[in-house]
């Protein structure tokens, strides 16, 4: 017996999120029928599209133009660390091993699955770099396939500016390779800021 159209939905629903198939958006769509709670979710996803934007200085996700780390005067505001994704942000910050400012790109180099080089924030990256106050940018893309590819296309692209005192860097080998930013606990992130290597120029 199919599902009533209401139900099915639900299901369909589910079944966008990123790693979830039909089975496992059944057994959420069936869990949020039996919580009395589950109008909850639908208000707090409601409230989040509502709310939450990109911060106009550096893509992370804020409830404000600007987010807290951008409005913070005692952040280093001349060394920008470029991360793919607002959860490794979040990872970095409850290390406390990053003094500077952030650049979000919003995803990594994919073509098998549509990402191109136009669907990031590349442009806007360069035009933070153009800033002469700004002596360094940190490439903090995932160590694998994806994330490297990502990584080059930044360097070639702040190449572009012509800016022989920039210093661009990429994280140390310390991180594993394949292993998300997120994952990582707080020691291996430190070690990967702290001997960073520098890719284009010299580091200061």
């Amino acid at each position: 017996m199919a599902y009533p159209k209401a139900l099915e939905e639900l299901v369909r629903a589910f079944e966008r999120f990123p790693g979830i198939g039909r089975r496992s958006a059944e057994r959420l769509a069936f869990h949020v029928l039996r919580d009395p709670e589950a109008r909850e979710l639908a208000r707090a996803i409601d409230a989040a599209i509502e709310r939450v934007r990109r911060c106009a200085t550096c893509g992370n996700a804020t409830d404000h133009e600007t987010c807290g780390v951008c409005s913070d005067p005692e952040r280093d505001r001349g060394a920008i660390l470029v991360l793919e994704e607002p959860r490794q942000v979040e990872t970095l910050e409850a290390s406390r091993t990053w003094k500077g400012l952030y650049h979000v790109l919003y995803g990594a180099l994919n073509p098998a699955e549509g990402t191109e080089v136009r669907h990031l924030s590349i442009h806007a990256l360069v035009a933070r770099a153009k800033d002469p106050l700004v002596r360094e940018v940190a490439l903090g893309t995932d160590p694998d396939a994806e994330g490297e590819a990502t990584a080059l296309a930044c360097l070639e692209a702040l190449e572009s500016l012509g800016r022989d005192e920039l210093v661009v860097t990429r994280l140390a080998r310390g991180l594993p390779a394949g292993t998300a930013i997120e994952y990582l606990h707080k020691g291996i992130l430190e070690d990967a800021l702290e001997h960073r290597r520098a890719v284009r120029g010299r580091r200061r």
